[in-house]
């Protein structure tokens, strides 16, 4: 992971503890993700005094990692006092931040106040409104909170921005099939899995993603009664299926 690596090179890097915040909330690594947005707050020159009589809260690497040991109990106080944080945060802030609005949607996320977050979400959008990855977030987040029609609106918007954006193609398929477009959803996986074949990338992050969306598209195929080309998706042959729904390749 990108954030990861740049956190080993620049360990108070703002930009990668956010990003990394958000990746492990996508894995709900929960506590791991709190932690990561209160070392943000920690080396961020704005806010850092706020956690002046909070001296309990893990600081050192071998804190949090015995802190990752605890019970779900911990768990849940500390996402508690790290929420209260950046509400104090944002509070205190004369302006939007939308890094700091960011946080506030991944925490209100990992504690499953959806709407909230997509309040944060809009918040941070409002100054960053050609920003791809919040238009995303924001439409993972109003999935969450079974908004589908809102989250298609969103996805789409973050796809404008960026059409190559293949976690953003996937998500918009997943919130097709809740909604029964199962024509568009399958049309959005293989479009995501053709954009993937082109990216030529061997990671494994990208191995796991490809494998998650084949799976969709099986799901969405099978609604569609044609079982000729959920076939095709079981063997794996995206030119077969690509044709048969007039994609380019």
């Amino acid at each position: 992971m990108l954030a990861s690596r740049c956190l080993e090179l620049h360990p108070n890097n703002l930009t990668a503890l956010l990003a990394l915040a958000v990746s492990l909330t996508n894995t709900g690594m929960r506590q791991d993700a709190c932690e990561a947005l209160l070392r943000w707050l920690r080396h961020h020159p704005k806010h850092k005094h706020l956690l002046k009589g909070h001296t309990h809260m893990p600081s050192s690497p071998l804190t949090q990692r015995r802190m990752s040991r605890v019970s779900n109990n911990n768990s849940c106080s500390i996402l508690t006092e790290v929420k209260e944080l950046f509400l104090e945060a944002a509070k205190q802030s004369d302006s939007i931040d939308p890094d700091l609005q960011t946080g506030l949607g991944v925490l209100f996320n990992l504690s499953h106040e959806f709407n909230k977050a997509v309040e944060a979400f809009n918040a941070a959008l409002s100054v960053r409104p050609e920003d791809y990855l919040l238009w995303n977030r924001l439409g993972a987040t109003l999935a969450n909170g079974d908004r589908s029609e809102e989250a298609v609106e969103a996805y789409s918007r973050a796809l404008e921005l960026q059409p190559g954006f293949i976690r953003s193609r996937y998500n918009l398929g997943i919130s097709c099939i809740n909604l029964g477009a199962h024509r568009e959803a399958a049309s959005n996986f293989l479009t995501a899995l053709s954009l993937q074949r082109k990216s030529h990338s061997g990671q494994l992050s990208q191995q796991v993603m490809q494998g998650n969306i084949w799976a969709a598209l099986r799901i969405a195929l099978s609604m569609l009664d044609q079982p000729e080309l959920f076939q095709a998706a079981n063997i794996g042959d995206l030119d077969q299926l690509m044709r048969a729904f007039n994609l380019d390749m």
